[in-house]
Formats: structure tokens, sequence, C-alpha cells
């Protein structure tokens, strides 16, 4: 049965795919994931927040074979941002809070939260944690900051998921998946929550809301 799927971080890792261009088998689709967009989390983060001198990178351990991938350009990019990068393993809800709150405890905290399977379902924690201690923080997906988060920057996933039709159509009309090449992201959305920003006492700048792809009031 021919399989076409999105939201898969490392298929070839998985083992889903023989190789990106060539997938082989009846699988074939489009990844999640970036990890060049790490730079421009760390940039969009201090244009937001210029006061940021010290970003905390929340993650959980041997989760996904893509967060070393982030973690490893991250540190790379903070000296250019003149920020302090914090790796912070966290295993339960509660290793969150501790890591949140002490990171709130002195001024110029920020936090990049990773596109973690762990950190996602825990959404509602992470952002009432960033609110109570006054914590800028930058996220990978539009969903977050359509919750209540800051800023997001990451991947267009409607548009994936657009594309993966495109692809169904194709095996039906008779290609073969395992000829059809596994895309990665190449569509990305920057998406702003003002009120946020308000509570956060933070002016966002203007270059930033017209380069926006939304901007939520």
């Amino acid at each position: 049965m021919p399989i076409v799927f999105t939201g898969v971080s490392e298929p070839i890792a998985q083992g889903f795919v023989a190789s990106l261009t060539r997938p082989g088998g009846n699988l074939t689709g489009f990844t999640n994931l970036e990890p060049s967009v790490s730079a421009k989390w760390l940039e969009l983060l201090k244009e937001i927040a210029p006061g940021v001198t010290r970003v905390t990178v929340m993650f959980k351990p041997a989760l996904g074979q893509a967060v070393p991938l982030f973690q490893d350009l991250l540190k790379l990019a903070a000296p250019r941002f003149g920020v302090q990068l914090i790796e912070v393993p966290v295993h339960d809800p509660g290793d969150i809070e501790l890591a949140l709150t002490k990171l709130g405890r002195e001024p110029g905290g920020g936090l990049v939260v990773l596109p973690d399977t762990f950190l996602a379902p825990n959404l509602k924690l992470i952002l009432e944690l960033a609110a109570r201690h006054q914590l800028p923080a930058i996220y990978p997906f539009r969903y977050f900051v359509s919750a209540g988060g800051l800023v997001s920057y990451g991947p267009d996933v409607d548009d994936q998921f657009r594309q993966a039709a495109g692809y169904v159509d194709r095996i039906l009309r008779g290609e073969k998946p395992g000829d059809l090449p596994v895309q990665q992201p190449t569509k990305f959305e920057m998406v702003i929550n003002i009120k946020t920003a308000r509570a956060l006492s933070l002016n966002v700048p203007n270059t930033l809301l017209v380069a926006a792809d939304e901007v939520i009031e």
C-alpha cells in the first residue's frame, strides 16, 4: 500500500526511506524540521527582546535524532548574538517548571522551544510559566503562538499537507512512491502575538510586524 507521510523528522534514521532523493519502497512524503532555522530563532528573539542575554534551550534527551542538530547550530550562533546558551534536559513537567523558574529569577532570560515531541504536549505549562516569569520565548510552529506564545518561526505545516495531497494524486495516476523524492521544508512562516508582547512590556519593531506572515492581536 502506498504511503505519503508528513510531520516526520528523520525518515532515513527511522528506516522509512532509503534516501531523500530515491526513497524506494512504498513510502515518500515531507519532513517537518529544518535545523538551519536555529540561528534565525536567536536573531528574532534578540530583535524582539534586545535585553535577552541568557537563552535556555529545553529538550528531552535521546528523544529524537534531529534535536542535536538544532543544539549544535544554536551553539555556533549564540556568540554572534551576544547570548549565553543554557542547555537544559527535561524528563517530566516538574523539570520544565524548575528550569523556567530558575531562568526567571535573574534578568535577561529568554527561551527557545525546540520541535520536541515531549515539549509540544506540555505547551500549556510552558506558556503559563513563560508568562508568569516574564520570559520572551520563540517557538517552532504557529500553534504555539495561537495559544499565547510570543513569536514562532518554522515550516508552514499547512503548505506541506497541500503538497502531500499533490503526491497522493500523482500516485493515484500511476507514479510509484519510491520514485518521488522526500521533500524538506521550503516555505517558512513567522507569527507574532502582539498581546503577549505587550504583557511582556516588549515593543515589537515595525520591520518585524511588516515581515510577519500573521500578527495576532
